[in-house]
């Protein structure tokens, strides 16, 4: 890596953490909140927004129903966050849901329950980071209509910070992340208190308007779907509970309990801010629609705000900071709640990985102790989806909460026969009472979540669920078959018997273009390996540089016999490969070995000046069996000076007698 690379990370990610300080990038609970908890919390900026968005179908009528959707959403997350507590009690290894379903469900569930995750942790950045978009793009009209550039540069950015360490990362986000709460109680808190203490009437920008319903006459079973509907997207605030189970290794000690109080906190403020949100903008009247054009008496350039924004702006009527305070906070934590599935993906991408269902490269940690490669992963999967679908939070939402619900509904299953299996062997009243509670927890949160799936599945299928789902599939069958290709490379590694029986004899061949120092260290090399053969070839591809290079040969001292293989083609790696295989042909037993000389030199602009033959060569001298290739490099003086340049005096090294290195 160039000085100017290593200096470009450096400033980017800071100096590298050594493995036996990663104890010291444990998280305390205050921290731990916004790190894992952000996205839950922040859902509640876009999860009223979509109940309103579904029930606007059905006219302005239809929103006294968002209360009782609302209230059913809440009652589905107090269950998940209850049963999820006794998950991180009972599996605080940080395999969370895969751990369970594995575990009791078998491996086919988990890895069912592995794919779900990985879609929905980056479904949870793209559409976090395209509400965020949405956000700001209600004060600042530019982010408006370049919402896809704008979230494209905030997962980058979004990306580096969590390069940097998990503990960085937490402590960047906490005060964003306390800052929204706040912000947030105080608006919901100063509304309710002016309108049901001081008796203000609050009326939001667009409590005038009208909706030009799609279809006011609902009935029946088509009314009924229509809640359903309004009710599935309402439980993408139940989004990220999930990612507190599978990063409890990241707590600080006592580690179980601690992931299980920040759990609580996480479900408390939720669910508080959740119905606060739809209350409020009921008693407002905010009037939303998908689309500006069904506002009837909107005027024509009017641009409609989110959610948030309104509730906001007439709160804070004559307080035009706290607007934007708000505005500006919410937008944050919605790109910092992305941040839960930066730390969640990675998690769970490693776990997968040591179990060898996806690449090794995912398991191991980078410079700062953090999960680079699936950071990196995650991020460029996120910008995927961003740009296909223009950054727009109901397309994306659409998509959303499927896989999260695969697993919460594995999950409980799983927990079911933990309970299960542990109560047909414990013998003490108190432990059988507590894991008896356990398990009628888990059974409610199975029944729960199982229904919001039927509903989620039946409502969001054709609206969009079919990429997501596809998706898992897909990923579900390369796992799969990332695990069949470990299995038979360990199989043929591991199982096959060692016959200890060396080659015959050793055939050495060493490769020439030019008489040069780097050929003659490359001989001298090889005659140092004591033989049985040794050999220089060169290849002809000009006709005047062979001859004159054979007359040099013949001129010279060395006493290996040189071969001019012949190429019509101008080609040298086939001639090569050709002549290594003929060799083998003739003398099984015998084991071959090439060597190759190589320049070194310093800088990447002087490796574009050389034609990289060796490289290709070594690449396809691989797939050869009994043939070793061995490289013989010669350092040019750029190399000698790139390191020497890297080489600095510790305090009073040249007092003391060593060479002056400035």
């Amino acid at each position: 890596m160039s000085k100017l690379t290593t200096a470009a990370k450096r400033m980017l990610l800071g100096r590298p953490f050594r493995s036996d300080s990663l104890g010291h990038t444990l998280l305390p609970k205050r921290i731990a909140l916004p790190v894992f908890a952000s996205d839950a919390m922040s859902s509640v900026a876009y999860a009223p927004e979509e109940i309103f968005l579904v029930l606007s179908v059905a006219g302005i009528s239809a929103y006294m129903y968002a209360p009782w959707v609302g209230l059913a959403v809440a009652f589905v997350m107090a269950v998940v966050v209850a049963s999820y507590r006794q998950n991180v009690h009972a599996y605080p290894s940080g395999g969370g849901d895969y751990e369970v379903a594995t575990t009791n469900l078998g491996p086919t569930a988990g890895l069912t329950v592995g794919s779900a995750l990985l879609v929905d942790y980056v479904l949870t950045v793209a559409v976090s980071i395209s509400s965020a978009a949405s956000n700001i793009g209600s004060a600042i009209p530019f982010v408006a209509t370049h919402k896809v550039l704008f979230a494209v540069v905030a997962i980058a950015v979004l990306t580096a910070i969590n390069l940097r360490g998990v503990r960085e990362s937490g402590t960047a986000f906490a005060i964003p992340t306390y800052a929204f709460i706040v912000g947030m109680f105080v608006m919901l808190g100063w509304g309710m208190f002016r309108i049901f203490v001081l008796g203000d009437d609050l009326r939001a920008e667009s409590a005038g308007f009208s909706l030009d319903a799609e279809d006011e006459h609902l009935y029946g079973l088509a009314f009924v779907f229509l809640i359903a509907r309004s009710f599935s997207s309402g439980c993408a605030a139940l989004t990220g509970v999930e990612a507190i189970s599978n990063g409890v290794p990241a707590f600080r000690k006592p580690k179980s309990r601690n992931a299980a109080t920040t759990l609580l906190l996480l479900g408390t403020i939720a669910i508080v801010l959740l119905m606060g949100i739809i209350i409020l903008a009921q008693k407002i009247g905010v009037v939303y629609a998908h689309d500006t054009g069904h506002l009837i008496g909107a005027p024509a350039d009017y641009h409609q705000k989110t959610l948030i924004a309104q509730l906001a702006e007439t709160v804070f009527h004559g307080f035009p900071i706290g607007f934007y305070f708000l505005t500006v906070v919410t937008a944050l934590i919605l790109v910092l709640a992305a941040n839960t599935a930066f730390n969640g993906f990675p998690v769970l991408g490693s776990i997968l990985a040591q179990d060898r269902y996806l690449p090794r490269q995912l398991h191991t940690r980078g410079d700062r102790l953090a999960f680079s490669n699936g950071i990196l992963f995650l991020s460029g999967a996120a910008i995927a989806f961003v740009v296909f679908f223009g950054a727009e939070v109901t397309k994306l939402i659409q998509l959303y909460i499927v896989g999260v619900f695969v697993s919460f509904v594995l999950s409980q299953t799983g927990m079911l026969r933990h309970w299960t299996r542990l109560l047909r062997t414990e013998t003490d009243p108190s432990h059988r009472n507590r894991m008896r509670r356990s398990r009628v927890i888990n059974a409610v949160g199975l029944t729960a979540t199982g229904a919001v799936l039927v509903i989620v599945l039946i409502t969001k299928f054709f609206a969009g669920a079919w990429i997501a789902i596809l998706t898992m599939v897909a990923i579900f069958v390369v796992m799969k078959m990332i695990r069949k290709h470990y299995d038979s490379v360990s199989r043929e590694l591991d199982e096959q018997d060692w016959d200890g029986v060396l080659p015959s004899r050793s055939h050495s061949i060493v490769l020439v273009s030019k008489l040069h120092l780097p050929t003659r260290r490359a001989l001298a090399y090889a005659r140092a390996t004591r033989p049985d053969t040794l050999e220089a070839i060169t290849v002809n591809v000009d006709e005047i540089d062979t001859r004159k290079l054979v007359r040099e040969w013949e001129n010279s001292d060395i006493t290996v016999p040189l071969k001019v293989i012949e190429s019509p083609y101008r080609e040298i790696t086939k001639p090569v490969l050709d002549y290594v295989k003929r060799v083998r042909k003739d003398a099984p037993r015998d084991v071959v070995t090439v060597f190759i000389p190589e320049y070194v030199v310093g800088h990447w602009w002087e490796q574009v000046l050389h034609n990289q033959s060796a490289l290709r060569l070594k690449g396809k001298l691989l797939f050869e069996p009994g043939v070793m290739v061995t490289s013989v490099p010669w350092q040019l003086s750029s190399s000698t000076r790139a390191r020497l340049a890297g080489e600095t005096n510790a305090p009073g090294a040249v007092r003391r007698g060593y060479e002056d290195r400035v």
